[in-house]
């Protein structure tokens, strides 16, 4: 018969009846240690078992998160792609509308225009007719007869100078191309707009594997962050385009020597004189420009306020001339987009064309650029911020912010904080 063997509580150590325990050391029956390890251990497959519960559980939810993903993004796609497909239909309704307005207005001028031309041509027979009748007359050596004849046929020429043809400048259809031209702006402006929207609204998707705080901190953080490319979204709050604010400072060596640059190298001045600057070779050499230290290549958002006459607030590849009058002016080639801003008016200028428009007239202006989705916006900025203008292209090069300043002495302008 097995005799009951011991265990240690301290050691684990295994003794008999006929073994004495270790000096110190207390000592249980194994039976009873063994209840007590099966409880830990029944205790721990419970906790386990519940793990792998829990765990399934998530498993389902995020298979269910999933499917629902992928048929939210499907129905997205599918009303997007329906609504898209409306809006070409319209735009080609809208396209034949157009041509038939035109082609029937056209016809309608067109006919007139020949009626008219029929009628001269018939008056023109006719008094080609009359002439050759008076020319008749006139060598007629009979003078009973010249003169019994001379009256009916002078009478004819009465009216041989008239004309009822009166046409108004050449413009034609030109009305109608401005117009069609002027809907195209609004519609790119607006599907400009409505990209911005939806690049947003697919940023803000997210599966919430953590707590949903951190998730928005984290949505938030990857959204407004100077530097980050991820997210294509513009800012719809002050702010939001707080949170993507760069300081900036202007490089004294690429500025024209008539500029003076202080504050900490944040402000430019047209002195009408010269600057004590050293040669350089990224100095601009013939026009009053300026360019930034930095490079930007993020989501980035900058004030500039000015006094004076205007200013023009640039964003330029470092790579523009520097010297000399061609390709070296902000806004008049393909490395550079220039706003114009004064107390009149705004203009956008660019590879040598320009786009007018209006806005609330203040002394700073606001820019935030979006580099890796071509994105350059303009805002009006006082108590409040008002939408100026956007443009949408394709940047190849990082960008540095340049300032040109107009040819009158104490025009200045200045990076700020924003606040």
């Amino acid at each position: 018969m097995d005799r009951e063997s011991f265990s240690c509580s301290i050691c684990g150590g295994q003794s008999s009846p006929q073994t004495a325990p270790d000096e110190g050391h207390d000592t249980v029956s194994a039976a009873a240690e063994r209840i007590q390890k099966q409880r830990e251990l029944e205790e721990s497959r419970l906790n386990i078992q519940q793990g792998i519960q829990d765990r399934e559980k998530d498993v389902k939810l995020l298979q269910q998160e999933v499917e629902a993903i992928n048929g939210s993004a499907d129905g997205a796609v599918e009303h997007s792609q329906k609504i898209f497909s409306q809006l070409i239909r319209l735009l080609e309704k809208r396209g034949s509308g157009v041509e038939q307005r035109v082609r029937s207005q056209q016809q309608t001028e067109v006919s007139r225009a020949k009626e008219l031309q029929e009628k001269l041509e018939q008056e023109i027979a006719e008094l080609k007719r009359k002439d050759a009748e008076l020319q008749t007359l006139s060598h007629t050596q009979d003078h009973n007869q010249f003169l019994h004849s001379y009256p009916s046929l002078s009478a004819l020429s009465g009216s041989a100078h008239s004309s009822s043809i009166k046409t108004r400048p050449l413009a034609y259809f030109e009305d109608v191309t401005a117009a069609v031209s002027a809907g195209r702006d609004q519609l790119q402006e607006a599907l400009t707009i409505t990209w911005t929207n939806v690049s947003q609204a697919a940023a803000g998707v997210d599966v919430l594997l953590s707590d949903p705080a951190e998730s928005k901190t984290r949505a938030d953080s990857s959204r407004y962050s100077p530097g980050v490319t991820l997210d294509p979204a513009e800012p719809t709050t002050r702010a939001g385009f707080l949170r993507c604010s760069q300081q900036l400072t202007l490089d004294p060596n690429t500025a024209h020597e008539l500029l003076s640059v202080s504050d900490g190298d944040r402000r430019a001045t047209y002195t009408g004189h010269l600057q004590p600057y050293y040669s350089h070779p990224d100095r601009f050499t013939y026009y009053r420009q300026v360019l930034s230290r930095e490079s930007l290549s993020g989501y980035c958002y900058w004030e500039v306020e000015w006094k004076g006459e205007g200013v023009y607030v640039a964003v330029s590849y470092k790579s523009i001339s520097r010297s000399g009058s061609e390709g070296s002016l902000f806004g008049d080639n393909d490395k550079s987009w220039a706003l114009m801003c004064n107390r009149k008016r705004y203009g956008l200028y660019h590879n040598g064309s320009s786009t007018e428009f209006s806005g609330p007239w203040t002394c700073r202006v606001g820019v935030f650029l979006n580099h890796r989705a071509g994105i350059l916006s303009f805002y009006s900025v006082s108590d409040t911020m008002t939408f100026l203008h956007r443009i949408q292209t394709t940047f190849t090069e990082p960008l540095h912010v340049g300032l040109l300043l107009p040819h009158s002495p104490g025009n200045s302008a200045v990076f700020i904080d924003p606040k």
